[in-house]
């Protein structure tokens, strides 16, 4: 008789124990899209603290897709150039996952997960497995649980993973971290304020598009791009630069052998970023972490460090590391 895995998604993230987590790894490798999916619904439902060796499984065998980062502005057609990017993919027989990331609203804790609607035309492909994600509060464009994700697709099977961050400017530069290789996705309407282009995420981009290449401006935003790109040198005079128009498919073929020709020389820049990424999720784990014990059994104590501040009788830097001893002190009391 079959076995039916519960439908409580923390079920499938945090199995019984190792053997069950290889049973769930198993069905995920074999092409069950139900267990992929209640998996990635688990991780993004999880502590971040959360022992899980589900993905300890995947993670063994990670390494093996190629995982590519679109971001850029809102409106840019980031979206609709992954759907022809996957569909390209899909001619050349590749499986192709893709991760879609919208913001969470402030006010509601909701998300319209627009993207799912925007690839519809990727549906009833069994070889394309498109997931929409919140970022819930996560700052930098991704959600914190993308990086898992990504790990659970390669688990499954799929050999090019797209990853669609939020698109909030400048700052949105976390996307390094998650891909082997970042698109940057600008439009005509960006101007061509070269100056605006040196230090933001032109900086971490392997391939720069211009999409919405029948409007006014596009071949002039080309080569604004190009001079920028000049100016930094090095590696960056090596960053194709080029024009698409994602609702017709020009350009994607172009594109799509930029990325496979990157893929190769993407290596140790790959390397070097995963590093950075594991730490930076290192760090968020710590912090809140840290801030969740704080929260739940030292409330008094930081409100009495506040009052102190407050009547000048403290500074907030002696407070903080008072309070940041004791309770180290007190973990490590525990853990003895």
């Amino acid at each position: 008789m079959r076995r039916r895995l519960s439908t409580d998604p923390r079920a499938a993230a945090t199995p019984s124990g190792d053997g069950a987590a290889a049973a769930l790894a198993a069905r995920i490798r074999g092409g069950d899209r139900g267990a992929l999916a209640r998996a990635l619904t688990a991780i993004e439902n999880r502590a971040p603290t959360a022992a899980d060796p589900l993905l300890d499984e995947a993670r063994r065998t990670a390494g093996g897709a190629l995982r590519i980062g679109f971001t850029g502005p809102p409106g840019a057609g980031k979206s609709t150039l992954i759907t022809q990017v996957a569909r390209r993919y899909r001619a050349l027989e590749r499986r192709v996952g893709v991760l879609a990331v919208d913001p969470t609203s402030p006010f509601t804790g909701g998300a319209l997960l627009g993207d799912r609607i925007r690839m519809a035309a990727l549906g009833g492909d069994p070889g394309v497995f498109v997931r929409s994600m919140a970022t819930r509060g996560h700052h930098g464009g991704l959600a914190a649980a993308v990086f898992d994700a990504a790990d659970l697709l390669e688990l499954g099977g799929f050999e090019r993973v797209l990853i669609e961050s939020v698109g909030v400017g400048q700052n949105e530069v976390e996307i390094a971290a998650a891909a082997h290789l970042i698109v940057i996705v600008m439009v005509p309407e960006a101007g061509d304020d070269v100056q605006s282009l040196k230090a933001g995420i032109t900086e971490i981009g392997d391939v720069m598009v211009v999409n919405k290449a029948d409007r006014p401006g596009a071949e002039a935003m080309v080569e604004n791009l190009r001079e920028a790109l000049a100016l930094r040198g090095g590696e960056a005079t090596a960053v194709p630069v080029l024009l698409a128009e994602a609702t017709t498919g020009r350009g994607v073929d172009e594109l799509v052998a930029a990325l496979e020709a990157g893929a190769a020389a993407a290596g140790e820049r790959a390397r070097a970023r995963r590093v950075r990424a594991i730490r930076a999720r290192l760090s968020g784990i710590l912090v809140e972490t840290i801030t969740a014990r704080l929260d739940a059994g030292w409330g008094q104590a930081l409100e009495r460090a506040a009052a102190a501040v407050a009547a000048g009788e403290d500074t907030p830097e002696r407070a903080a590391g008072a309070l940041l001893a004791a309770f180290l002190d007190t973990e490590h009391g525990r853990g003895a």
